[in-house]
């Protein structure tokens, strides 16, 4: 966690160009795939040239695709899920192989430099609010009893009337606000980044999908694995585990941070 997958800042994602968003969405989205892919069949299922592919990697703080690959051939190589999983039924084990992934993938893309700006964000600030619709609520209503528990004035919000007025009526110098969205692109929520963008009070976006609308808005964001495929298709109900992964890891190191400053 020294270094995150997609080391991009936001002023950076920023920058890149439609292609390269587009690249970096499909990357994220076959990452078991890339790791054992060479650029020119990157190349080819990706729809992109190959200068595209390692202008990204410089972009993303890599010498080139080859380096990326490296670090993802590597970063494989540390769970060995056949040989821990023998002997259970097949698609039972594969269905703990599914949850693995999301979990590993979305600590790999995680760095701790991120997640300590982040949590000395929450330090700062005086009153933090959470935004969250559907299933993601479930997290945002944990993220701010634990906050809470631990003495920071939080309050969390689904329901998307009060995000749009609580939104427009934030203070800069005193407020937060952290958005817990699975796609970030949630109508209400983006309306309230926007909002807020306009106020500049900080915004901090948990979510799985690169190139999403809150994503692009958010001062700072703290991206999970989403792995494709849903147990009940017919429902919007795919799985947060990434998110409660963050979510986390987040409260850890706030903990961590909070208890070293009473010891000064």
């Amino acid at each position: 966690m020294d270094k995150a997958l997609f080391n991009i800042a936001p002023e950076t994602f920023e920058r890149l160009s439609s292609t390269e968003r587009y690249l970096l969405t499909y990357i994220h989205d076959h990452l078991d795939e890339i790791a054992t892919m060479s650029i020119v069949t990157l190349s080819e299922r990706a729809t992109v040239s190959t200068a595209t592919i390692v202008r990204l990697m410089k972009k993303m703080g890599y010498r080139g695709y080859t380096p990326f690959k490296y670090r993802l051939e590597q970063d494989k190589k540390m769970v060995d899920t056949e040989g821990n999983l023998s002997g259970i039924d097949h698609s039972i084990k594969k269905a703990l192989q599914k949850n693995e992934e999301e979990v590993r993938r979305t600590i790999q893309l995680q760095s701790i430099g991120q997640i300590e700006d982040v949590v000395q964000k929450m330090f700062n600030a005086e009153k933090i609010y959470i935004f969250a619709r559907g299933f993601s609520q479930m997290i945002a209503q944990e993220m701010m009893v634990k906050l809470q528990v631990l003495g920071k004035t939080c309050e969390m919000h689904d329901d998307p009337n009060i995000i749009r007025i609580k939104s427009r009526k934030m203070n800069h110098q005193t407020d937060l606000v952290i958005f817990v969205s699975l796609n970030g692109e949630t109508e209400e929520l983006v309306e309230a980044c926007q909002n807020l963008r306009i106020l500049q009070v900080t915004t901090i976006t948990l979510t799985t999908k690169v190139n999403s609308s809150l994503n692009k808005l958010s001062d700072m964001t703290l991206l999970g694995y989403k792995s494709e495929g849903s147990p009940i298709p017919e429902y919007e109900v795919r799985s947060r585990l990434s998110l409660n992964v963050i979510a986390r890891v987040l409260l850890d190191a706030y903990v961590i941070r909070r208890e070293d400053a009473v010891h000064k």
